[in-house]
């Protein structure tokens, strides 16, 4: 994509793409940002991920707002129109600001003609915002999310979903994962309190939460290793495998590397192989690891056919952190609301299985291995290992903090971590 001049119709242009052509945010938008300044390339993520939080209400109001949907070669005018709103509603930036600049993107995306009907939409709506907003509060828009998606929410979790959606439609917390190598969380948060920021631990040893987020290059040592970035639920992961010293342990769909480098903090000299199918993400496994001076082995390969990157190896560990729905997720990556299929839960379930199925046999007698995805959806957590012991008498579940015998769920919540599922199994 060429350097665009104007952030509101350079945000047009990737949302068109992740919802009408199903890209990911995750993976366009960095490209996008790195030809920006360091103050416009946070700003871009904020209308991005905005829209695409928001984007139920927004495709709403604009029904309100216009006799006809823009289609065809004007369909990009329609995003464009969502990320005005959006200012409008959901920034600081000053409405003149916001419109002013929305209304010129028109013109940078080759649409000068249609400036006077973006400015005439934008206006209505600030004329008409509480009558408009009351409006579309009644529908099951205001829920931001797609039917498919509430329905398996409201079957799987009757008492839950609502906070489960509460929590999706926030912005995320940062948290921290404190390098006990080279601090003890107290030690490092005195440091973090000496640049007058605060954080609140949480229950993994190592986490914290960032009151206030803020640019990485503003941490402590973040250069040298002394933290990473890193959710509490996923944080979890390598406490609960509780690697040792002297273990052979796989990492499994292991990019980008965050579980690699922590079960390596916890157990410097365990041996690790971190796979990963794909090879791009590979390169940040490798990025981490040179971050936070460590070492470990990084091959490429599908969790399938395990024969093919590791022969007849076995290890004293496994970490299976196996390809999910992200619904856990989601206030992370807004745009799995819209990417996702309702058919995508059946068959990512297939996946989980032929690989937790793969690798078992690679688990030596007596050692553990823990199943981790961030879904909240029973077919890819509980029912999914509930089926697997069926099949495995072999395998014995392990007690958790909480959860039953099939696992633990853990929801998303506003303050907390993501939404999270683990089982522990041991073999027999």
């Amino acid at each position: 994509m060429k350097k665009a001049t104007n952030l509101r119709s350079l945000a047009a242009q990737l949302i068109e793409r992740v919802v009408d052509k199903g890209e990911s945010l995750s993976a366009i938008l960095p490209t996008a940002q790195k030809t920006l300044s360091e103050k416009d390339g946070p700003l871009l993520q904020e209308l991005c991920f905005g829209v695409m939080r928001t984007l139920p209400q927004l495709e709403a109001l604009i029904g309100k707002l216009m006799a006809r949907p823009l289609t065809g070669k004007q369909r990009i005018l329609h995003y464009l129109i969502m990320v005005g709103i959006y200012q409008l509603l959901y920034t600081r930036i000053p409405a003149h600001a916001a419109l002013a600049e929305t209304v010129a993107g028109a013109e940078v995306l080759k649409r000068g003609n249609l400036k006077g009907l973006i400015n005439g939409v934008l206006r209505q709506f600030q004329r008409q915002q509480e009558t408009l907003l009351n409006d579309v509060a009644q529908g099951p828009q205001r829920y931001w999310h797609p039917g498919w998606l509430l329905k398996r929410l409201q079957h799987a979790w009757p008492e839950q979903w609502e906070q489960i959606v509460e929590a999706n439609n926030q912005r995320p917390p940062m948290w921290l994962r404190v390098n006990r190598q080279h601090h003890s969380r107290d030690a490092w948060l005195a440091l973090l309190q000496a640049q007058d920021k605060s954080a609140s631990p949480g229950d993994a040893p190592d986490a914290l939460r960032l009151d206030a987020p803020m640019a990485v290059g503003q941490l402590p040592g973040f250069n040298d290793g002394w933290i990473t970035v890193q959710d509490l639920s996923a944080q979890r992961c390598a406490v609960l495998l509780a690697p040792e010293n002297g273990d052979t342990i796989l990492d499994l769909c292991a990019a980008p590397g965050g579980k690699t480098t922590h079960l390596l903090e916890i157990a410097p000299r365990a041996s690790v192989l971190a796979v990963d199918a794909d090879k791009q993400r590979l390169t940040r496994v490798h990025e981490n690891l040179q971050r936070l001076g460590m070492q470990a082995e990084v091959r490429q390969g599908d969790g399938r056919t395990p024969e093919e990157w590791c022969g007849d190896q076995t290890f004293d560990r496994i970490l299976l952190d196996a390809p999910c729905s992200a619904t856990g997720v989601i206030r992370r990556h807004p745009d799995i609301k819209w990417l996702r299929r309702d058919r995508d839960i059946a068959e990512l379930a297939n996946l989980q299985r032929d690989i937790l199925h793969a690798i078992w046999p690679r688990l030596k007698v007596g050692g553990t291995l823990l199943y981790a995805t961030c879904s909240i959806m029973p077919e890819e957590n509980h029912l999914q290992i509930e089926a697997f012991l069926a099949a495995h008498p072999d395998a014995e579940p392990l007690t958790l903090p909480e959860g039953g015998r099939h696992g633990w769920q853990v929801f998303p919540t506003v303050d907390g971590g993501d939404g999270f599922f683990y089982a522990k199994l041991r073999k027999k």
